[in-house]
């Protein structure tokens, strides 16, 4: 699996320890918090990636947060999900397929606030930027 230059040795950490602990990170920024593990294919590459997220939990589905830092530009990770939406991500000691929807009008906001109040950086973000911020919701898939 590639990952992008930005994920370099502490994610690689991360993923590892997430995968020898059911999921769960236990050090660092990320201890206690809801991360996954998402599964990409590079919408321009074909090749496969892997990125480390926070996520909201919302209804048996996974809410994530396409902000980049507040960055002008969408993560990779996003682009690679709009081409290519069916995947896989690792949560909790588990393999899940899902499908990636991107929201819009009211559901966006309603779940860009919802985020934004557990997790209060991504409300910043979205100030420091002049893109609006992709909200994406998993939807788990029928084995």
């Amino acid at each position: 699996m590639k990952m992008s230059s930005r994920y370099g040795d502490f994610n690689r950490a991360l993923m590892e320890d997430l995968r020898a602990n059911e999921g769960r990170a236990t050090s660092g920024p990320f201890k206690g918090k809801d991360v996954l593990i998402l599964h990409t294919k590079g919408a321009k590459s074909g090749e496969e990636r892997e990125a480390v997220l926070g996520y909201l939990p919302d209804k048996g589905h996974y809410i994530l947060i396409a902000s980049k830092g507040g960055a002008p530009s969408h993560p990779s990770w996003y682009h690679n999900l709009v081409a290519n939406p069916e995947t896989t991500i690792e949560v909790l000691g588990k393999r899940i397929r899902v499908r990636a929807r991107i929201t819009a009008g009211d559901e966006r906001v309603r779940l860009f606030a919802k985020v934004g109040a557990t997790a209060p950086g991504y409300l910043e973000y979205q100030q420091r930027t002049s893109r609006t911020i992709p909200v994406i919701v998993l939807e788990p898939l029928k084995q």
